[in-house]
């Protein structure tokens, strides 16, 4: 029998014989709105060129020195009332400076000298503007109405940039799935002269057919999808002058359907460079394009890989300089930075960690060290690390055990750093990066204090192959050892996602822990080898067969769980949404009386029904990996389920489109096999606000009704 190493640490109890607040599952769901969430400082930001600081404290922005932590001003409601006599609350601040606010005021971007109370300028934009994405050098805000991008000054709210007319034809919007770190589609140059942005052609897209049930009758509403194997879209770059009101095009030929990613400004505006990347995504061209001429000027380096390339962040230049930036890479197996100049020179492999770096976070008031965000040697952790640029050398900045977020002063002296563990709902403080020393500014109450609750432990396995797997478990208020419990395993299991972390509630969603004690269940969640965090080689292990390595980790988990003399073994159920979807269903029905219910949500249960940029990053196309698709193709085990299995998924899913359970169920109905099936209407990939709880509700009904 296999040896398994369990290590129990960091418990958290919220139980207490004299609460006996229950919390219930609308409750849990609605957390956040029913104020049970852990709180926090409001908009808090620095002050450009200072160490103040500011947030938002009922009425009022305050603003407090970093150096003595003794509020310094504040700004009020009523001040901002003078001139913007509209506005109901405190706006968000975008920036401030030592004079002035930016903040958004319904269809218009506000400068305010707050000194003076005066008005500086406004910057109106159309009322239809999505993706947008306001620049205070040049004092403009791009956006897109939609398929075109238009920019708005102080003298014109619509400035058309495009005016494409084939719906085809996107421009300033995110691209290619929003994979690759892509998250916008509009990049304005460092100094506000100049804006880059994407655009695709979707003409050899195939449409999907999603139906609008909200007309009479209902109404065909085609989305574009590229699905894997398929037509792909054609990238371009456009790059704006604000001066000139002229747009040029970066000479890339992308006929073949590569990638363009990861686009960084030279802080000198004269270059813009492009991570470009095959669509087999096993090699990248990282270039520099001349902006003046769109031509290209070198390739600075490539990087190639048997499994698959995947830059996901830009080039960090480094202050003061017009031609050294770090760049994210995974090449020796973990994500660290290296240092380049812009004709492609390595300068020097700048941190060697075997853990993975997440952000830069920002440098010294010198430049002589740079600030980075990674997990340390706990991968279920964040932590701020100081790199010195010349010797490599590092220290670690935070020290409570957590996750923590940081926001570095203008001129690295402090930091803002916002963290939580398992114990700790949320502290925040101020760090003096030159000596270490932290100035706690809040704490925020255990915002479960009432509730009866039961305890969440981690959990670290030793999978087939000796790995590490981390994993965490929740047992009910009032356990008793000498009783036998059902499990739900709750799983994702996929790519760029961890759900063991070190922090408040382990990471959990509130209504898992209300489950737990509501019905008296043990709930168990379990990161397999290719979730995020863990380095390449645990992350890639499933590259051209998904759902192989992560369902042995899993099951080490449920063998885990049969070993304690507490979990009934005959009662153990599964649930998951999206990937989880995938993993939920390949458990039940590549592993038949392993679990006694399963409940899928929007489950891709066929890898060639899923879209380009993610499906052949790891599983290639179907042609070339015909087996793969094969044998991770859910729909080939239906005759194996044994147990009640329940699929849900949203009529208007634009991600995982409705196909894979439909055809999940005709091969169930071919197979004269029964299952269940729920679908949410106008619902996408998952089920949003107020209807949340009724999915909820019905997942964790069907588990309780079913696992008997």
């Amino acid at each position: 029998m296999k040896k398994i190493f369990l290590f129990l640490f960091i418990c958290i109890s919220t139980t207490s014989f004299a609460q006996q607040k229950e919390l219930s599952i609308d409750d849990a769901v609605l957390g956040y709105y029913k104020g049970l969430y852990p709180s926090s400082l409001n908009n808090l930001k620095w002050v450009a060129n200072t160490n103040t600081y500011l947030y938002q404290e009922k009425d009022k922005i305050v603003f407090t020195s970093a150096k003595t932590n003794k509020e310094i001003g504040y700004f009020s409601l009523d001040e901002f009332k003078l001139n913007y006599p509209n506005l109901r609350r405190v706006p968000r601040v975008i920036s401030a400076s030592e004079t002035q606010l930016i903040f958004r005021n319904s269809f218009r971007f506000e400068t305010l000298d707050y000194k003076k109370n005066t008005k500086v300028s406004t910057v109106y934009f159309d009322k239809n503007a999505q993706n947008e994405a306001y620049n205070k050098n040049a004092n403009a805000v791009a956006y897109t109405i939609e398929n075109n991008l238009y920019i708005a000054t102080p003298n014109n709210r619509k400035i058309a940039i495009t005016n494409f007319t084939d719906k085809n034809i996107v421009a300033g919007q995110a691209i290619h799935r929003s994979e690759f770190g892509i998250y916008k589609g509009t990049f304005w140059s460092p100094k506000g002269n100049f804006l880059a942005f994407y655009q695709k052609d979707e003409s050899h897209v195939t449409n999907y057919p999603l139906v609008d049930i909200t007309t009479t009758p209902a109404t065909l509403k085609n989305i574009k999808y590229p699905m894997a194997g398929q037509g792909s879209e054609i990238a371009k770059i456009g790059i704006y002058n604000v001066a000139k009101n002229e747009t040029i095009y970066l000479n890339i030929d992308t006929s073949d359907e590569h990638y363009l990613t990861n686009l960084s400004w030279t802080p000198d505006e004269k270059y813009v460079l492009v991570a470009e990347i095959n669509r087999a995504q096993n090699h990248v061209w990282y270039n520099r394009y001349n902006v003046s001429t769109g031509e290209k000027e070198n390739t600075l380096f490539e990087e190639t890989n048997d499994k698959w390339t995947e830059p996901e962040h830009d080039a960090v230049f480094l202050p003061n300089s017009n031609t050294h930036f770090l760049w994210f890479s995974e090449r020796d197996g973990f994500m660290n930075l290296y240092l380049y100049d812009t004709t492609g020179k390595l300068i020097k492999q700048l941190t060697k960690f075997n853990w993975v770096v997440t952000n830069v976070v920002g440098f010294d008031q010198k430049g002589k060290n740079v600030f980075i965000e990674g997990t340390g040697k706990d991968p279920r952790e964040l932590h701020i690390f100081k790199v010195n640029l010349k010797t490599g050398k590092y220290t670690r900045v935070t020290t409570q055990k957590g996750t923590h977020s940081t926001h570095l002063s203008p001129n690295g002296s402090y930091l803002i750093n916002s963290y939580s563990n398992i114990n700790i709902p949320r502290n925040i403080e101020i760090v003096n990066t030159k000596n270490g020393k932290a100035t706690p500014i809040f704490s925020a109450e255990n915002p479960l204090k009432d509730y009866r609750l039961g305890t969440t432990k981690f959990v670290t396995l030793k999978g087939n192959d000796g790995t590490d797997l981390y994993a965490k478990i929740t047992l009910p208020a009032n356990f008793d050892s000498s009783k036998k419990y059902p499990v739900l395993l709750y799983v994702y299991g996929g790519p760029h996602a961890q759900l063991v972390t070190n922090t408040w509630l382990a990471g959990s969603s509130l209504w898992m822990t209300a489950f737990a004690t509501k019905e008296n269940y043990i709930v168990f969640t379990l990161d397999n080898r290719g979730s995020a965090h863990r380095g390449f080689a645990f992350e890639s292990v499933i590259h051209r067969n998904l759902g192989d390595a992560e369902m042995e980790d899993q099951l080490t988990g449920v063998n885990y769980l049969k070993s304690l003399n507490y979990v009934d073994s005959n009662r153990i159920a599964v649930n998951g949404w999206s990937f989880g979807g995938f993993m939920t269903t390949s458990l039940m029905l590549r592993n038949p009386g392993v679990f006694t219910t399963a409940v899928a949500g929007g489950p891709v249960t066929d890898w060639k029904f899923y879209e380009v940029m993610y499906g052949e990053r790891y599983m290639d196309t179907p042609q070339e990996n015909p087996e793969g698709y094969k044998k991770a193709r859910v729909h080939n085990y239906i005759q194996n389920l044994k147990g009640k299995l329940l699929l849900i998924h949203g009529s208007v899913d634009p991600t995982v489109v409705p196909q894979h359970s439909m055809t999940l169920l005709k091969t169930a109905v071919d197979n004269k096999v029964q299952l269940d099936f729920f679908t949410y209407p106008m619902h996408k990939h998952n089920v949003r606000g107020r209807d949340r709880v009724h999915l909820v509700k019905k997942m964790l009904a069907y588990i309780v009704e079913n696992n008997k």
